[in-house]
């Protein structure tokens, strides 16, 4: 990911003497899902919040939950069990009716899905989609004023020569233009809260720039929320204020950016940033995480980390560690049994694991 470099991340965003009321909250939530082998747990007891014009970052490994989280409040995952509470706007998404889901969804929620190709009908041409869905949500529109609407997003997202590509099918676009094509359809009726499901994953890195680009000036523009769901942190040092780390269906730790970077309290979290080229200061190998994420159909009992930790100790098989205060930052928060002092923490890893906690990238001062 071409992004600004660790060390050159600004500080979380202060506003003082002014108290915000969360755009989104969501509580506790439970996913699973019935299937022959056993019972899926794909999500367990996550919670955050995010402010208007806010963007929050998840990220970990594939299969830990992230993409399911947001389809759920979307009302997309059906045929699951669910439960816990998603309020948008003070209303919980989980238990509003399909038909007031519909207005929400589209209207107030936008949605960038991973692959636009697919996502994308392809036997309609880009400006009839757009046109369609913002009709679908405001018959009032003419089919003239959606159309002059749909170039003008084009337009805005940085498609060249909007006018006449605004008629051209999906395969008629690049990668990184179908991308942008489902930015603008996700931002056509401004939304207060955009979800990206990992909007830039195989895109070459210059277009994945832009593709960052162009949400943050939409957010800049409209004020939009942005739930920014990857598994790159090139991505999360590019573009989030917030960070959840979530593996096996829970969340991990959560922190603002400059504290998930620079004074991060979880193993998961220290060995998603081992594994950065750029973290560590100068070295000839990555450090991968050993081992694979555990079936989220049989949890490893206590911490579901502790087969890959490398300083397990023996609570950490026996008891799941609560999501709780770490360090000194408020909302800092880490579901760890590790000491939440920093010298306590790396004076047990020297003697649980023998080894001492990475030199992170230096803070610039």
């Amino acid at each position: 990911m071409c992004g600004p470099s660790v060390s050159e991340l600004p500080g979380p965003a202060v506003s003082e003497g002014r108290i915000w009321v969360a755009l989104l909250e969501v509580h506790d939530l439970h996913v699973s899902f019935r299937t022959p082998d056993g019972v899926v747990k794909a999500v367990r007891g996550v919670s955050y919040e995010i402010d208007a014009g806010q963007t929050l970052g998840i990220v970990g490994e594939s299969g830990s939950g992230k993409s399911v989280s947001t389809q759920t409040i979307m009302g997309l995952t059906r045929g699951a069990r669910i439960s816990g509470r998603a309020l948008f706007e003070g209303r919980d998404l989980l238990t509003m009716k399909q038909k007031d889901l519909q207005g929400v969804r589209g209207a107030r929620i936008g949605m960038v899905f991973q692959d636009p190709l697919s996502s994308l009908h392809p036997f309609y041409r880009v400006g009839w989609q757009i046109v369609e869905m913002i009709r679908q949500h405001d018959r009032s529109v003419t089919k003239a004023r959606a159309r002059a609407r749909a170039v003008e997003l084009l337009r805005l997202v940085g498609i060249p020569q909007a006018e006449r590509r605004v008629d051209d099918f999906p395969h008629q676009f690049s990668g990184g233009m179908r991308q942008r094509a489902m930015i603008a359809m996700a931002m056509a009726l401004n939304p207060a809260l955009l979800i990206a499901d990992e909007p830039t994953t195989a895109l070459d890195v210059t277009v994945q720039a832009q593709v960052l680009r162009v949400i943050k000036t939409l957010q800049q523009e409209f004020g939009t929320a942005v739930i920014l769901i990857t598994h790159d942190l090139g991505v999360i040092a590019e573009a989030a204020d917030d960070v959840v780390v979530m593996y096996a269906g829970a969340v991990m730790e959560q922190a603002d950016r400059r504290t998930t970077f620079f004074a991060n309290h979880h193993p998961y979290t220290e060995g998603l940033l081992a594994s950065l080229p750029a973290y560590g200061g100068e070295r000839e190998r990555l450090q991968p995480i050993q081992g694979t994420p555990p079936s989220l159909i049989t949890l490893p009992p206590g911490c579901p980390f502790h087969p890959r930790c490398p300083y397990v100790m023996d609570r950490c098989r026996r008891e799941v560690p609560p999501l709780a205060p770490a360090g000194g930052q408020p909302g800092h928060l880490s579901a760890c049994w590790l000491p939440h002092d920093a010298e306590d923490r790396e004076r047990v890893r020297r003697s649980v694991g023998g080894v001492s906690l990475p030199v992170p990238a230096r803070e610039p001062r």
